[in-house]
């Protein structure tokens, strides 16, 4: 007669040669760890956004220049390679729980403190600081997708909550010009600041890992460690680097991850500058609305696709693998934003962003497939650090071509695809091709 452990674990198999949709009845808390991690990642770009949107107004009443702004996000991107790599190696010593809390907490005060400066320098520290603490945020939702889902639902996991970053975009030009016209543009800042302590203080309370956590029952926790692999020595950086997969990664993000830096960061300029769109919602709050509500079908539709075609018997590596090759014929579009129409460049982008965001939730779930799960935020962190050097160089490269050819973005359109296609044909020789579960 079958143990009560067989007998969830039969249980299990038939939910996962099920489907998708079966899952569900497994147990719901796993997703709800998730909706924690998808809304800090809402925060985080709410944080992030809110510069690109208010650009118009902080450029004029402190006289900024276009190499002002980039030298601004420079210097956050810097923090952000240096938080990646730090926070990264942390997550998998000290546990994510802590980890992200600290992180969290700490970028809220950043982002507070954005309201108590006047000056080009003092932005740049705040952004410097925000960017250091912001590193943990991907890190973080890498390992808690890890740790949660298995591999069946790990891309669809890995959409969900990089999902978040488009919210996160959207609610910025919906709410910030309200929050601008009523309180100024020091209260944004403040407001931000009040939902991300608010947020770490749900964390630290609901929080655990699937083993540890008070209230996860027996059926979930062996669906979700079904395939997982045994406990793992920890290993050094050294070791980590040796990896074919962690170049892999690293390549193949610090080519792509850019891409929507530079959608969040000169997308509001681009939009204001040749359509002469002004800061409300019916001006730039629609087109870009339109644009991150396209992003997030991407980010989800991209999971979903990579998910179908394992349920359909392709192994995950080539299941995301084939998702990314399609993407890349999708992005293609972004060729056609710069147009003098405002609502053909809108449909441009926001195919071109899906596609993006698509790719990256490939991409992430890459990592996750044929990295063990001691080392992911590891492994997650150094890529993510070298993402970030390429993003410093990405906001001066972008400075210097827009004032040497006064505000044209035709040539940075057309070098968006191209960067998918070699990050393509980089993953197609170096990425390991089997799943460790």
């Amino acid at each position: 007669m079958p143990t009560t452990r067989q007998s969830h674990l039969s249980e299990s198999r038939k939910v996962k040669t099920g489907g998708i949709r079966r899952a569900f009845f497994v147990g719901r808390l796993r997703w709800g760890m998730l909706a924690l991690v998808f809304a800090a990642t809402a925060l985080n770009y709410i944080d992030r956004a809110a510069l690109g949107i208010l650009q118009p107004v902080l450029s004029s009443s402190m006289g900024w220049t276009a190499m002002d702004y980039a030298n601004i996000n420079f210097w956050f991107q810097a923090g952000y390679a240096v938080g990646y790599l730090l926070q990264g190696t942390l997550i998998d010593r000290l546990g994510v729980k802590r980890v992200y809390f600290a992180a969290v907490l700490c970028w809220s005060v950043a982002t507070g403190a954005h309201a108590l400066t006047t000056s080009v320098a003092g932005f740049t520290l705040c952004r410097l600081v925000l960017g250091l603490a912001e590193g943990a945020n991907y890190p973080s939702g890498v390992k808690v997708a890890r740790l949660w889902f298995p591999a069946g639902e790990r891309a669809i996991a890995t959409g969900i909550f990089n999902a978040g970053t488009h919210v996160g975009a959207i609610i910025t030009p919906l709410l910030l010009p309200v929050i601008l016209l009523v309180l100024g543009w020091q209260a944004v800042f403040i407001v931000i600041a009040f939902c991300g302590l608010l947020w770490a203080a749900v964390w630290a309370r609901h929080y655990f890992d699937p083993q540890k956590h008070p209230t996860i029952s027996q059926l979930e926790l062996t669906y979700i460690q079904g395939g997982s692999e045994p406990p793992a020595p920890r290993v050094s950086i050294y070791q980590i680097l040796a990896m074919r997969g962690t170049w892999a990664f690293a390549i193949a993000f610090t080519l792509t991850a850019p891409v929507f830096w530079f959608y969040l960061y000169w997308l509001p300029p681009y939009l204001y500058q040749h359509y002469s769109l002004g800061i409300s919602v019916n001006q730039i709050g629609v087109p870009l609305i339109v644009i991150y509500c396209a992003a997030d079908a991407g980010s989800i539709g991209g999971g979903f696709l990579s998910s179908f075609l394992i349920t359909r018997g392709m192994q995950p590596v080539p299941a995301r693998l084939a998702s990314m090759f399609l993407c890349a014929l999708v992005a293609v579009s972004i060729v056609a934003a710069d147009s003098g129409d405002l609502w053909t460049a809108v449909l441009a982008i926001a195919f071109g962003i899906a596609a993006g965001q698509a790719w990256i939730s490939n991409l992430y779930c890459i990592l996750m497939d044929y990295t063990p799960r001691h080392m992911v935020s590891t492994v997650f962190g150094f890529g993510g650090m070298c993402a970030a050097v390429g993003g410093m160089f990405m906001t001066q490269i972008v400075g210097y071509e827009l004032t040497t050819t006064h505000n044209n973005f035709r040539l940075l359109f057309m070098c968006i695809p191209a960067l998918y296609a070699v990050s393509l044909v980089w993953l197609l020789l170096m990425a390991p091709k089997r799943s460790v579960n």
